[in-house]
């Protein structure tokens, strides 16, 4: 199983057919397969050797696509970068996994002069745009014209295929190791109780460097079908682009969703083309999917469960728990059923299975689940034990095998999809000089799901408001992860054992709800 083995099938089968569509442009799977091939053999040309790094810093687009293809192409290894950190962020990453080349797109230019200063050895970078390349950095087209194509290295299996940088719960991120046939087996998994992908058209909106957004291209090459591409979500462009490109599926998160159809041009666009929406990183509220299935009758719903270590499906909860019965019997809250392929089960702290209709963590087993983390022994041991993954979602099992998520044992904050860990921003948040000790928060957000709340403590002697505060957190994070809001308090509630009880600081943002996390 290597990932480039749907391009092959498709460049053999169906040369001709539509392989991407970016604002108007189309390219053929032969002419998408002829610029990979050049580009991968420039790659190589750099030099790349098998196993090295190659990082893509850029917003969704075709050349997105041809790059993670390219770099796999030529034997590489993909580290997608998140386009919201900053630049320490950005460099911690490249630095961590030795990445040597990075592609940087016309909307991230301004940070390679940081990158280039920061890193412990600066990248080469290959300009992913239309326009002449800046001074610095190589043209992506220029190479692709420069070069002739070459062989598939026709690395797979257990061959490293990516790195994706995930939050850490020691303020540093982790990088996950997945392989070809992670990527592969999970892309399998997802396929299996969705809907034949032949003819279809999917749209990627969410950003392709998240596990889900990048896994759900994977499908697409394996089916040899349609990619249509936007550089990021937006709510109108989305309509439109459903309506004139015929699209038949795409994957959001809920805050997406509700953004779409509360757009006052929603009911302005033809989307009978639409037949499938995947939502995942949190539940739809029950007036979100109602809404949404009073305006689109003929889409199926499915809810995906996952994270980066399962590369990334766990569970899939189907179109038939989204309808009437669904939501009277309480399944649409579900995160579904275990897929094919994957084992999972809810244990005790001992790792002993729990009875069903009890609180415990989930732990996932398959070919699915990533080796581990680069270079970090002990966090992978304590990730992965006895051969199951340990999620560090808390969550239980009805009689069926359906799972409900109720809240996370791990400290993690899901904020309009992106994952926020707590400890990262604390550790921010206690550099102020004027803060003597915080605690960061997942609280209760209409538009996001959760939203970042820090509850601080300052020193005696020293002051500070909420926008200093989170002023200083923009100068050092990404601004998903700085707190929305900021509370100051005397003290911070401590158990016996003087760990800080966030139980206690959320209880109230929480009360009436059912779930102590969305």
């Amino acid at each position: 199983m290597y990932l480039t083995q749907g391009l092959q099938r498709a460049l053999q089968q169906s040369p001709g057919h539509v392989a991407t569509v970016f604002r108007g442009r189309r390219r053929s799977f032969a002419e998408f397969g002829e610029r990979v091939a050049r580009l991968a053999g420039a790659l190589r040309g750099l030099p790349l050797a098998p196993g090295d790094r190659v990082g893509v810093l850029a917003q969704n687009a075709d050349r997105w696509l041809e790059a993670m293809m390219a770099v796999w192409w030529a034997g590489g290894v993909l580290n997608p970068v998140n386009i919201r950190w900053s630049v320490p962020e950005i460099v911690y990453s490249l630095d961590d996994c030795d990445t040597r080349i990075l592609f940087v797109d016309d909307q991230h230019l301004h940070l390679v002069d940081g990158i280039r200063a920061k890193a412990l050895h600066a990248p080469i970078f290959i300009h992913l745009g239309d326009g002449p390349a800046p001074e610095g950095l190589l043209s992506c087209d220029g190479l692709i014209e420069a070069t002739a194509p070459v062989e598939d290295a026709g690395r797979g299996g257990a061959d490293l295929a990516c790195i994706m940088y995930t939050g850490g719960t020691t303020g540093f991120p982790k990088g996950v190791m997945q392989t070809h046939l992670n990527l592969w087996a999970s892309s399998l998994q997802r396929m299996a109780p969705a809907q034949p992908l032949t003819g279809s058209r999917v749209l990627h909106a969410a950003p392709l460097f998240h596990a889900g957004a990048m896994a759900r291209a994977l499908m697409q090459f394996i089916a040899g079908e349609t990619h249509v591409v936007i550089p990021a979500f937006d709510a109108l462009e989305v309509l439109q682009t459903i309506e004139r490109e015929a699209v038949t599926e795409t994957l959001l998160v809920p805050s997406m969703i509700q953004m779409l159809v509360d757009h006052p041009a929603f009911a302005e666009h033809d989307l009978r083309s639409l037949k499938c929406l995947i939502y995942g990183a949190s539940p739809m509220t029950a007036p979100v999917l109602e809404r949404m299935l009073a305006a689109l009758p003929g889409v199926d719903f499915f809810h995906s469960y996952g994270l980066t270590e399962a590369c990334p499906s766990v569970s899939s909860n189907p179109p038939e728990n989204h309808g009437a019965q669904g939501r009277a019997n309480g399944r649409f809250r579900s995160a579904g059923r275990a897929g094919i392929g994957v084992s999972v089960k809810i244990v005790d702290g001992d790792g002993h299975e729990v009875p069903r209709g009890t609180v415990g963590e989930v732990v996932v087993r398959g070919a699915n689940v990533m080796v581990g983390y680069w270079n970090k022994p002990a966090e992978t041991a304590q990730a992965l034990r006895e051969g199951w993954l340990h999620t560090g979602d808390g969550a239980t099992m009805d009689e069926d095998g359906y799972l409900f998520i109720v809240d996370r044992i791990k400290d993690m904050i899901v904020s309009g999809g992106e994952n926020v860990y707590s400890a990262e921003v604390e550790s921010v948040v206690a550099r102020h000089p004027a803060v003597l000790s915080c605690a960061v928060i997942g609280v209760p957000h209409e538009r996001w799901g959760e939203a970042v709340h820090a509850v601080v403590v300052l020193k005696s002697d020293a002051q500070a408001d909420v926008e200093g505060i989170r002023a200083f957190c923009r100068e050092h994070i990404a601004g998903y992860k700085c707190p929305k809001t900021v509370e100051f308090r005397d003290a911070l509630p401590l158990s016996a054992a003087g760990k800080v009880l966030k139980r206690d600081l959320r209880a109230p943002h929480w009360v009436g709800t059912a779930r102590a996390v969305n």
